[in-house]
């Protein structure tokens, strides 16, 4: 971590996951026995990083599992939503084009004999009479510093940043005219990964081009997979500051990569805006997030005041202004409330269900009159976290499979068709529903002993079954989906079902009358919708009802960036939306302990999947063209 080398660490190096495997390929270390390493791979020199120390001069080889490879996030569904061009417009149209810094070039009067009123009042006095910027403009002290020198050395024509949310506040001053360049960069700070997108704020209809875009993991990985495990870490001496500034790093770096993709000057950026989880945001301002994890669960802030990027460490111009996408609670973020401003649903009658499926399952209920919200902690098993052999959707992680009914021999496809090392979240899914529906498990995730395979065997942690022998996988060992990893996964999914439920019954309504089902997040749109219905991940509804939004959160801050009327918008949701708090609610533990059977106990409500397993046959989702 010292040196920079990212390497996966489900746990944050409690030494619980068995996931930061390394070789030690010469030289030594201290190192002790760990039941996730058998004899022979520890004779050949394999080590848990977590539990290791370098004792003298050592060559450390970092196998494949073990690394992170950001390949996979080119994915367009990691980096945007789905239908971006026409969402966007649509919302510009609607909520205006006015970048929340707008750029405005001067050519201000010279004092004389009869004009000889102050600098200061000579710049707001030529914004005054630029159209859309009518209110008075502020000059803070920071601007007004060397304001007299920098209009002599210019000749009087200057270009003016102002921050058009709330009060007019001129952010910054320039020699000349700049006004024709002018970006903006939107970021989601997610837990797993960080993307950012470069975008046009000049040129009217042409504000809002996305003009790059990058994406990385999120440098704090390292330090633990889930929120929960971050701010642990975060109360450790020196904690904070390590988790602000790895994820400060990897923003810079996306800044970087946007910059030089775009042949764009840094200084031609005037604002920045990001949106993510809580305790994203708190560690990203370095702010204390330990009140986050304990009772009653009160964030320092759900809001954070606009300030200068420089502030917190931001690589950017001196002018360059920071905008945060403001959130609701400890669990429900601004990643949450940008993508409902960005989905729609507050904008119709009909009530709708918001889904961001991740280490956390965050959903919203509602409508244009009222929103309901809420967290459930369905853990980091979709993430590979929890899972023998659960990894991230990385080149040659398994994301599909299915399972011959009759031979019981699976086929799978892995991410780029790499030889398989792990299994992603969308592979988890598909996994359960093939093995349940060829009668492989029963419904409560264990092993039928009426299916006989030599896939299925005793390991070491249970019964399991062999997806991939080690002669086919390229980490050499038997590829395997145990019944441990089956509980994990069944109670991962009854939370994030169990929370929609609760919603649903706060509202006084049933899965039958929504509207629409929105799946936000990378992961989201990957996986099977009918795989995801028959393990009772998702409510059994007609195909059309469902509609994928990929990073939604994204998507809403690249709107905000250059859409006043939009972030204020944005802010309005946050607002409205009331939070229902799950941690201790008994309705929730009674909906979960429903919801941790597959589908689940009441099959009334999968009545397509009951049939399929009655009757031995494969499940289709009505509506559905597979």
């Amino acid at each position: 971590m010292k040196a920079g080398v990212h390497i996966n660490a489900s746990c944050g190096g409690r030494g619980a996951c068995g996931k930061c495997r390394v070789r030690m390929a010469a030289g030594t270390l201290s190192s002790s026995v760990h039941p996730s390493i058998g004899e022979e791979e520890y004779a050949a020199g394999v080590r848990l990083a977590c539990i290791s120390s370098v004792s003298g001069d050592a060559v450390i080889e970092i196998p494949l599992e073990s690394q992170v490879d950001r390949s996979v996030l080119r994915r367009s569904t990691v980096m945007s939503d789905v239908d971006a061009g026409g969402i966007d417009e649509a919302l510009l149209s609607e909520y205006g084009r006015e970048p929340l810094v707008e750029r405005y070039d001067l050519d201000v009067p010279r004092p004389d004999a009869q004009d000889n009123v102050s600098d200061a009042a000579r710049i707001a006095r030529a914004l005054a009479s630029k159209p859309g910027c009518g209110e008075p403009v502020v000059l803070p002290l920071s601007v007004m510093h060397d304001l007299g020198t920098k209009l002599r050395d210019a000749d009087w024509n200057v270009t003016v940043d102002v921050a058009m949310s709330g009060q007019r506040e001129a952010t910054g001053i320039t020699k000349g005219n700049a006004a024709g360049s002018h970006y903006a960069i939107a970021v989601d700070i997610g837990t797993t990964t960080v993307a950012a997108q470069l975008l046009a704020c000049d040129g009217g209809e042409g504000k809002g081009i996305i003009l790059a875009s990058s994406s990385d993991y999120n440098r704090q990985i390292s330090f633990g997979e889930d929120v929960i495990s971050r701010i642990m870490y975060a109360g450790k001496r020196d904690g904070l500051r390590k988790l602000q500034e790895v994820v400060v790093s990897t923003v810079n770096l996306l800044i970087g990569e946007l910059l030089g993709e775009a042949d764009v000057d840094r200084a031609d950026i005037s604002h920045v805006v990001v949106a993510g989880n809580t305790t994203m945001m708190h560690l990203f301002y370095g702010i204390e997030p330990k009140h986050i994890m304990l009772a009653p669960y009160t964030p320092l802030a759900t809001a954070f005041p606009p300030l200068g990027c420089g502030e917190i460490g931001l690589e950017a111009a001196a002018h360059t202004r920071l905008f945060a996408i403001p959130g609701v609670s400890s669990y429900v973020g601004g990643d949450i409330v940008s993508g409902v401003a960005l989905s729609g649903m507050t904008e119709r009658d009909d009530v709708s269900l918001f889904m961001d499926i991740g280490t956390n399952g965050e959903i919203v209920l509602g409508n244009g009159q009222w929103l309901l919200c809420a967290s459930c902690s369905a853990g980091p098993a979709f993430e590979g976290g929890g899972i023998e052999f659960g990894t991230r959707a990385a080149p040659g992680a398994i994301e599909k499979v299915r399972i011959n009914p009759v031979t019981l021999e699976p086929m799978i496809l892995t991410v780029g068709r790499k030889k398989p090392l792990g299994i992603c979240g969308s592979g988890l899914i598909d996994i359960v529903a093939e093995l349940l529906l060829a009668g492989v498990i029963d419904r409560n995730g264990k092993f039928s002993a009426e299916r006989r395979t030599k896939r299925v065997r005793d390991g070491s942690n249970g019964r399991e079954y062999v997806l991939c022998f080690a002669s086919e996988t390229h980490i050499e060992r038997d590829i395997v989906i145990t019944e441990i990893d089956l509980d994990n996964i069944i109670r991962t999914k009854a939370a994030v079902y169990a929370g929609c439920s609760v919603l649903l019954e706060n509202g006084g309504l049933a899965f039958g009358d929504l509207d629409m089902v929105i799946i936000a997040g990378g992961f989201g749109h990957s996986i099977d919708i009918e795989k995801a219905i028959a393990i009772g991940l998702l409510p059994e509804l007609p195909i059309e009802r469902f509609r994928f939004m990929g990073n939604a959160s994204l998507g809403g801050a690249r709107v905000a960036a250059v859409s006043c009327g939009f972030f204020e918008k944005a802010g309005q949701v946050a607002r409205s939306m009331t939070n229902i708090e799950l941690s201790n609610n008994a309705q929730f533990m009674d909906e979960f302990m429903a919801a941790m059977f597959l589908p689940h106990t009441d099959g009334r409500a999968f009545p397509e999947t009951m049939k399929a397993l009655k009757n031995g046959s494969r499940f289709q989702v009505p509506g559905s063209r597979s």
